[in-house]
């Protein structure tokens, strides 16, 4: 990885989302607009403590909004970083698309002279 692209990279949002777990929850308060960690322990194989405390790995990060709702809190995709997210995977896509690339050239340059 090239060093401008390690300096966009943010690799705390990245162990946020490399928790499958984290990425359900995410993909469920995207189709729910929001939800609670009680209402999200419903749908995940964990308990409501569980839930509280990836909520809270994603709130440190930025990938979900709080906002108090008497005893709880509904947690909302921070849609603008999750926008950030999606483009560094992007980035970082299109660096290791580029490095096969020219992995394959070379493998290709190598056969080429053995057939010679």
């Amino acid at each position: 990885m090239s060093a401008a692209l390690a300096e966009k990279v943010d690799d705390d949002l990245w162990s946020a989302i490399g928790d499958p777990t984290r990425r359900r929850m995410l993909d469920l308060l995207l189709v729910e607009g929001e939800g609670t960690a009680t209402t999200l322990s419903r749908h995940l194989p964990v308990t409501r403590q569980a839930v509280t405390k990836h909520l809270g790995v994603l709130d440190r990060v930025g990938l979900v909004r709080a906002t108090p709702a008497g005893r709880e809190k509904r947690y909302q995709v921070d849609e603008t970083q999750l926008a950030r997210a999606v483009a560094q995977l992007a980035s970082v896509g299109s660096a290791w698309d580029a490095r096969l690339q020219r992995i394959k050239r070379i493998a290709e340059a190598i056969q080429r002279t053995k057939q010679d």
